[in-house]
């Protein structure tokens, strides 16, 4: 999908349009507006970073007026001022990275697109290009590839969810997760458990109730409710009816997993 979005491969069906330029009829003009960065990272290593950078930007037809200035822009954006005189061989990965996110940024484009931009980073290199991201998505739309469904919760303000080249669900982080059946309640109360599990049961939002765990008297359930809906008013409700002793009362965050999981399956 992504190769297809930055005109490398033409579309088997359907109608691709990017930045406002069609695909494959305005090929070139696609490439001037977008910058692309691959999951395998394409660099000389026999270069210096700034040296490579400037050859890039000339053949993304930035001006002889114009490509000191950009370079330098991104050398500074991505963190690269320090090492910029250095052989791109003797770099990190993580400065790699860096080097191949500076080269997708080095004319100015309208839209990033990123395939799988952490891929085989450390621990600290990806916190670090998560915050880079961030940093760049304030002036400009970032379209971010990855199957690190964390990240996308980290990074992202909307998500894209596609299933065999067909878009399940696009919308934002928010919304998606009102659309599963997740966000379950768990509660740990002492009564008689067939009975609790029974009455939870009648609340007529509720779809599922799962008893999780024993620790004496003491009684876990997990309250999954139908999609979309907030039982904690019911459920909170019913306890201080029946006048169950409790201990514990939280709802679980929904996550995109869940999501993912939910829209994809077959």
């Amino acid at each position: 999908t992504m190769r297809m979005l930055t005109g490398y491969l033409p579309p088997t069906d359907g109608r691709i349009e990017v930045a406002g330029a069609k695909l494959p009829q305005e090929s070139l003009l696609v490439r001037q507006r977008i910058g692309y960065m691959p999951e395998n990272v394409p660099l000389y290593p026999e270069m210096r970073v700034e040296e490579f950078l400037e050859y890039r930007g000339r053949l993304k037809r930035v001006t002889r007026g114009e490509i000191a200035h950009r370079v330098g822009l991104v050398l500074d954006q991505c963190g690269l001022t320090d090492v910029r005189k250095k052989i791109i061989g003797s770099l990190s990965k993580g400065f790699r990275q860096r080097v191949g996110l500076a080269d997708a940024l080095v004319h100015n484009p309208m839209l990033l697109i990123l395939d799988e931009p952490t891929a085989g980073l450390d621990p600290h290199q990806i916190r670090s290009f998560r915050e880079l991201i961030k940093e760049l998505g304030k002036d400009r739309t970032i379209l971010l590839s990855t199957h690190i469904l964390s990240e996308v919760e980290m990074v992202c303000g909307r998500a894209i969810i596609i299933n065999k080249g067909k878009i399940e669900a696009s919308d934002t982080l928010a919304n998606l997760e009102k659309r599963v059946q997740a966000g379950a309640l768990q509660i740990e109360v002492k009564a008689d458990p067939v009975g609790v599990k029974d009455k939870l049961a009648k609340i007529s939002e509720v779809s599922v109730v799962t008893e999780l765990n024993r620790a004496g008297d003491w009684i876990s359930f997990e309250v999954t409710a139908a999609p979309g809906k907030d039982i904690r008013g019911e459920v909170d409700g019913l306890i201080k009816r029946e006048q169950w002793p409790l201990r514990e009362f939280r709802r679980e965050k929904a996550r995109l997993e869940d999501v993912f999981v939910e829209l994809t399956q077959d």
